[in-house]
Order: structure tokens, then C-alpha cells, then sequence
């Protein structure tokens, strides 16, 4: 059984619940997080977190690797204080592929799905880069947000669209519709 240390913030969207590993793959590293979640999100993330680890044991505690605290200062206004987070998704071969691609997109831009999947190769697979942005595991963290509809128009994110359009104001994004 893996043992998963869990810490709780308040943001002006709901708790956010971040989830790191015990332990970090080299010594002096901060453990990575596996999951970023909203606090109404439970199913999902217990869903998610059996998925990949099959039997697990929560540990909460305070600010593990300091993660919650550069949460924190990206709601307070520094969108670029997780952008450096240690992270350890999981998922297939092209959901990581796609996840790594989003921690590419800049705080106050949005891609659509189309230009991510030209981005990764696969032109003809904007629907899969959207399935892989729907069941990204970190939230925020892995800017999911950032993708938008190829018309310009807010779709599909787990926390609801209003937490989708919330975040990318902070973040200063233009995004049509929102």
C-alpha cells in the first residue's frame, strides 16, 4: 500500500487538495505531486488515485514540499509560482505526452485543442489530445485551462466552466466567450 501525503488550501474557487508522494525520487528533491483536485471533486480524484494506485492511505499534512505554499502564491497573483512544481502524472505514453505539452503554454494564453494536437504531431487528433486534457490527474498545475474550443469557446474542464474562466482571468488569458 502506498502512502500519499494530502494538504488542503481555500482559493476564491473552492478548496483545493493537493497530493504528493511520500517521498521524492532523489534524496534532497521535494516528493511530486500525483494530484490536484477541488474539494467537490472527491469521487473523481479517489477514482483516480485507486486507478493508478490501486490501495492507498491519505496522510495529511501541512505545505508538503512547500507545494501549497506556491499554490497559494499563484492565487494570490503569481501565476507563475507552480509552474517549476514537481510532478508524477501517471497516465499512457500520449496522456504525459499531452500533459507536459500543456505545462508549455504560457499563464495568460490559451491553445486550442486543434493547435495542441499540430503541436504534438498528431493533427488529426484533436479529440484525443481532449480526452488526455480531461483526465489530467494535477489540476492547475497542469494548465488544462489553457485549452480552449477551436471557435474560442470555453469547453469541458472537471471544476466546472466558472472555475475555468476564473482561472484564466487571473491569469490575464483573452478568451472569447468566456
Amino acid at each position: 500500500m502506498v502512502t500519499l501525503l494530502t494538504d488542503e488550501i481555500p482559493s476564491p474557487i473552492g478548496g483545493i487538495i493537493l497530493v504528493t508522494l511520500s517521498e521524492g525520487s532523489e534524496a534532497d528533491a521535494a516528493p511530486p505531486l500525483c494530484a490536484v483536485e477541488f474539494d467537490d471533486c472527491l469521487d473523481r480524484l479517489q477514482r483516480n488515485l485507486t486507478a493508478r494506485f490501486g490501495r492507498y492511505e491519505l496522510l495529511k499534512v501541512k505545505n508538503s514540499g512547500g507545494h501549497s505554499d506556491k499554490m497559494m502564491a499563484y492565487l494570490e497573483g503569481d501565476v507563475t509560482a507552480i509552474d517549476a512544481l514537481p510532478v508524477d502524472s501517471g497516465g499512457t505514453e500520449f496522456q504525459q505526452q499531452v500533459w507536459n505539452a500543456l505545462r508549455h503554454i504560457p499563464a495568460g494564453q490559451t491553445w486550442q485543442y486543434g493547435e495542441m494536437a499540430k503541436k504534438l504531431g498528431r493533427p488529426d487528433a484533436p479529440r484525443a489530445v481532449g480526452a488526455a486534457n480531461g483526465r489530467n490527474p494535477l489540476s492547475i498545475v497542469v494548465p488544462c485551462h489553457r485549452l480552449i474550443g477551436s471557435t474560442g469557446k470555453l469547453t469541458g474542464y472537471a471544476g466546472g466552466l466558472k472555475r475555468k474562466a476564473w482561472l484564466l482571468a487571473h491569469e490575464g488569458a483573452l478568451a472569447a466567450n468566456s
